[in-house]
């Protein structure tokens, strides 16, 4: 195959890829917006803050996990406080770093996102294959970060 495009299977493959990202993440966005007034990337700070011991992490951690630049990340960060699910701290042993930790009404807003998060994962994406087709991308995906 010339260097300079794809084949048409190739082609299909990057573009479904794509397409089908995109289509189940507005489909989340939506669902988090109508049911949470949230939208998806806040959801995730959600997690990964409901996750993470003592829930608080550097707001580095969350900008790498959620693949958002830092100043993006400091404004939904703003957001989030404002609505009272998170609060930030300094590092004790850095004057330049922060945390953000989760506030007991994040804790409960990130278990009810959560249910609906995952019952839209499943009924978005998941219903829509079977479950040797979840093993394929499964194997795929692993495939795909164990090469970088």
């Amino acid at each position: 195959m010339a260097a300079d495009r794809l084949s048409a299977t190739e082609l299909a493959a990057w573009r479904g890829m794509l397409e089908a990202h995109a289509r189940v993440t507005r489909a989340l966005d939506a669902q988090m917006r109508s049911e949470h007034g949230l939208p998806v990337s806040s959801y995730e700070v959600l997690m990964f803050l409901a996750d993470a011991p003592g829930h608080r992490l550097r707001m580095s951690e969350i900008a790498d996990r959620v693949l958002l630049s830092r100043s993006g990340l400091t404004r939904l960060v703003d957001r989030l406080e404002h609505l009272g699910f998170v609060s930030r701290c300094g590092v004790e042993t850095d004057g330049r770093g922060a945390y953000a930790q989760l506030t007991d009404a994040g804790l409960d807003e990130s278990r009810a996102a959560r249910r609906t998060h995952l019952e839209g994962v499943r009924r978005f994406f998941l219903d829509r294959l079977t479950e040797d087709d979840q093993e394929a991308l499964a194997a795929v995906w692993d495939r795909l970060e164990r090469s970088h």
